[in-house]
């Protein structure tokens, strides 16, 4: 009988979990309408990749949204049907001309967003098809959304965030501390048999199939969980 796998011995202890005293607010769109907002100032949260605008409407509720390019402090944005196109407004999908680049994409009206929410993204309303609206995500993949859900006007602050590369182990550290994860990770292939049921052999390699059941113990579930498919896709022909 081989140890707990690594997954297994982190578990849902406190002690790998956030603090999230350390965070300000979460990013989610207000279920407000025909309101207008201030921006009162520009937050950085440890764990969002993009930066946060505090906006205060005028009956003094407070909240917290991502912030596209070109928000400052200061800036008025809307809430509503009928705003203008600049960075920060937000509005339903079906008052949004197609080719406007759009972020923080709600998936059905009123959850807050669930789209296009890191630094630097943003989705693209490519047509509107009665009740739905088809949204190309920046995966590349285009999806149907209802029309009556809300988008953010702009793209998200934060772009170039990856390019700066990460010159020290200590960088890394503190970024995976900040955001609760796992660092430095060790491959699976480079452990002991008893540590990893990928571990072993005379070659570092995965020695049999690596996909494993949904419905797989905690020690065996491990590689590629329920996988709908696995390998290199195949080209289409061109005459099929």
């Amino acid at each position: 009988m081989g140890k707990r796998t690594r997954s297994q011995r982190r578990g849902s202890s406190p002690k790998n979990k956030v603090s999230s005293h350390r965070f300000p607010a979460a990013n989610r769109l207000p279920r407000v309408s025909d309101k207008m907002a201030e921006v009162v100032d520009l937050i950085h949260s440890p764990v969002h990749t993009t930066p946060l605008a505090k906006i205060k409407f005028d009956d003094g509720e407070v909240g917290h949204i991502a912030a596209p390019e070109g928000v400052s402090v200061g800036q008025n944005l809307a809430f509503g049907d009928n705003v203008s196109l600049r960075p920060g407004n937000v509005t339903t999908l079906d008052q949004i001309p197609e080719g406007t680049p759009i972020c923080n994409v709600e998936s059905r009206p009123g959850d807050g967003g669930k789209f296009a929410r890191s630094g630097g993204n943003s989705a693209l309303l490519e047509t509107r098809m009665g009740k739905y609206v088809r949204v190309k995500l920046p995966s590349g993949k285009s999806k149907d959304l209802p029309a009556k859900s809300r988008a953010t006007i702009g793209v998200l602050a934060g772009h170039g965030r990856t390019d700066k590369p990460l010159m020290r182990a200590g960088a890394a550290h503190h970024r995976a501390k900040a955001r609760g994860k796992l660092y430095p990770t060790v491959s699976g292939v480079a452990m002991n048999p008893v540590d990893h049921p990928h571990g072993g052999g005379n070659h570092q390699a995965v020695h049999g199939p690596n996909s494993v059941s949904r419905n797989a113990p905690p020690g065996q579930k491990v590689g590629n969980i329920a996988p709908k498919r696995t390998g290199r896709g195949r080209k289409r022909s061109e005459e099929a």
